[in-house]
């Protein structure tokens, strides 16, 4: 097989789409394939919702798989977040351009070796991550993969690397009851039925840890067995609420990160009995909202130094400054790829460790920008507490690079850090989901970075999300009006 996966017969080859790294990376997976016994090789890639979608092939197609890449429906990426397709791909042109995306025609997932995974859950299963190209090796322009990765690429050719740590809020659950009748199939269907592994607000206490041991142990194996960076393991304030953090990794490393422990804890928890949930705010009595705390500094390609670390006198560095202007001013339009849900914007309230208006302090929780950073600390950093667990991380690291390096880039001053941050004039942030979108539409620089046909796709999808919201008839109506009127 030597040379097969770079020559001008294989996919990748021929339009020159691997780097060395990904191309010596193949030499040695099918190796791996077959001293590990691995039946059956998992192929996926990330939709649009930062879900994992793609197919499983048996172990002999792994070859094939990574010379000629696996076609699929493009029609997976022009769904809704009920599974729907909102686009026209049954007419001559779905809105981008005609003949593109329509009649449920093929996209190629091409699998990146360097992701390579064996399922610790599932030590007979490979696991491998594709980004998506056209049959004609064009990269596929609505892939939020290839987002990510030429936010990052403009960033380096700047000279930085942008570094990111995690904080991930979820909630795990005890399954009681799956529906599976006859009458409950939909789309969506119903959730299942519930009930808390604990009742909360013993926030960090070691008598709660203990009590969720079994399920943070299955948790953490898992996720070492897959080699992500977990530092720590929390008992978070709300009821059944958990928090996972990681340790600091490049931007796409960190993406590639999010969502195969997303996933993973999905599947392990579903094995065990367990519901596990990365919607912000679960609907039951005295739940709380959860966040995806985002921390993130700037290192110097050429020096390795933290770009952000200040000087004596200074609340961060200049460029951090700049950074932090930038992230304030598209703050309103970068909404929309932080918090994509409907749920989402329940959290924004004052006086619950979450943002409600867009500010800044200086080791403060309730301020959109955390600012951790201090003379002769090179781990100097600042944390964006804006997203939502749910979000892509592509799309919610992208937004981070491109507003802060367009602070950089203009040389933007943030305005003076607070501390009371619930009690200022800042201006909020958007108060629904909809308010997100018209101003992630009307933003000039992300139209200029992703480009008109993201931003209008982008959009599309969420506003078909937010009319199906809008024509359902909720509990609250049915409660408010039904006996009154």
């Amino acid at each position: 097989m030597t040379g097969v996966f770079d020559d001008e017969n294989s996919f990748s080859g021929k339009y020159n789409l691997w780097s060395q790294e990904q191309i010596s990376a193949c030499k040695t997976l099918l190796d791996t394939m077959q001293t590990c016994n691995l039946e059956v090789i998992r192929v996926s890639f990330v939709d649009q919702h930062g879900v994992l979608r793609g197919k499983t092939i048996v172990a002999s197609g792994l070859a094939s798989a990574l010379n000629k890449g696996i076609t699929m429906s493009s029609t997976m990426l022009l769904k809704d977040t009920s599974h729907r397709t909102v686009f026209s791909v049954w007419q001559d042109d779905a809105g981008f351009g005609e003949g593109q995306m329509t009649g449920a025609s093929d996209v190629l997932m091409l699998p990146d070796p360097t992701t390579f995974k064996i399922l610790p859950w599932s030590p007979h299963t490979g696991w491998i991550l594709a980004d998506l190209y056209q049959t004609d090796g064009t990269p596929v322009e609505l892939s939020t993969r290839a987002m990510l990765k030429k936010a990052q690429q403009q960033l380096n050719d700047q000279g930085y690397e942008f570094i990111a740590g995690l904080e991930v809020e979820f909630h795990v659950f005890r399954t009681i009851n799956k529906p599976r009748g006859l009458d409950d199939a939909g789309q969506p269907g119903p959730p299942p039925t519930t009930e808390l592994l604990n009742q909360g607000y013993q926030y960090l206490t070691e008598d709660r840890y203990d009590e969720m041991e079994e399920v943070f142990d299955l948790i953490r194996r898992n996720a070492q067995g897959l080699d992500l960076p977990v530092r720590s393991l929390e008992v978070e304030f709300g009821p059944s609420q958990f928090e996972v953090t990681f340790d600091p990794a490049p931007a796409l490393q960190q993406a590639d990160n999010m969502i195969l422990f997303r996933s993973m804890v999905k599947q392990v928890c579903q094995r065990n009995g367990l519901h596990a949930t990365f919607m912000c705010r679960p609907r039951f009595e005295d739940s709380m909202a959860s966040g995806w705390h985002l921390h993130q500094s700037i290192v110097s390609l050429e020096h390795g130094n933290n770009c952000f670390e200040p000087a004596v006198g200074e609340p961060i560095s200049r460029l951090g400054q700049h950074w932090i202007a930038g992230i304030l001013a598209h703050a309103k339009a970068s909404c929309v790829l932080s918090t994509p849900t409907i749920n989402g914007y329940k959290r924004y309230r004052p006086f619950t460790l979450a943002p409600d208006r867009i500010q800044w302090g200086k080791d403060n929780r309730g301020a959109m920008v955390r600012c951790l950073a201090n003379p002769g600390d090179n781990a100097s950093r600042i944390e964006n507490r804006v997203g939502e667990p749910a979000a892509n991380p592509y799309l919610y690291l992208a937004s981070q690079i491109i507003s802060g390096m367009d602070g950089v880039n203009r040389e933007l001053e943030p305005p003076a850090p607070v501390s009371k941050p619930y009690d200022t004039g800042a201006e909020t942030l958007p108060q629904c989901l909809m308010d997100a979108v018209q101003l992630f539409e009307s933003s000039a620089l992300y139209r200029q970075q992703f480009g008109d046909t993201f931003v209008d796709y982008y959009a599309h999808l969420k506003k078909a999300e937010w009319n199906r919201y809008l024509t359902t008839v909720s509990e609250w109506e049915e409660r408010e009006y039904f006996n009154l009127f």
